[in-house]
């Protein structure tokens, strides 16, 4: 009958991880993990950026087209009123919604972001009333948002200079900018955007 023969074994001894060798693995894996919590924090951080400028600008682009939407210029007031204001009346109502000519929106501002009617955006049924509170964003989603327009008289020879105190033409622009309140940057601008329209005078 054969014999079996079991392989010798090794007299040396097994060697495993010392003390120092294990706190510098473990310091390493600490590292990497933070570096990729570092960049997945940025990576997070550059998302809400985007989309808090992609709302920005729809935003932005909602007010202009409102106040483009209007006339030139208020009954009776002509086209070349001093200045740019909105009048008592249309002061009067809980939000825009009295505002129908393009100079009434001289100055407007609004924090939280409203909608026509003075209602907190994401909050309103577009009638003045508050949408089903199944369809609302979260309370205070627009509580540091800043809306604000200014309307102005600007040069026919270079629309980019803005007139001054009672000096008028027949091109005015208007002008809209979107900001964040924020507390370790401060008011950040997310959107400025500008349009200059014209007056046609009616030919003699």
């Amino acid at each position: 009958m054969p014999t079996q023969t079991t392989p010798a074994t090794s007299n040396r001894p097994r060697r495993g991880f010392s003390l120092a060798e294990s706190i510098i693995a473990i310091g390493l894996t600490s590292m990497a993990g933070t570096g990729l919590l570092l960049a997945l924090a940025s990576s997070l951080q550059s998302t809400t950026n985007a989309t808090d400028r992609a709302i920005a600008a729809g935003m932005a682009d909602q007010l202009m087209d409102e106040v483009m939407g209007c006339r030139y210029s208020g009954a009776g007031s002509g086209a070349y009123q001093t200045p740019l204001c909105a009048n008592s009346y249309e002061m009067a109502g809980s939000g825009r919604e009295r505002y129908d000519d393009t100079d009434d929106f001289t100055g407007f501002v609004a924090q939280p972001a409203k909608d026509q009617y003075g209602v907190e955006l994401g909050q309103g049924d577009d009638v003045g009333g508050l949408r089903h509170p199944n369809f609302r964003l979260p309370s205070g989603t627009f509580t540091n948002w800043r809306q604000e327009i200014d309307v102005y008289y600007v040069s026919e020879s270079n629309p980019s200079v803005k007139l001054t105190g009672s000096n008028t033409s027949n091109m005015r622009a208007v002008e809209v900018r979107i900001y964040r309140q924020d507390g370790n940057r401060g008011k950040e601008l997310l959107k400025q955007a500008r349009r200059v329209y014209a007056y046609v005078p009616t030919p003699q």
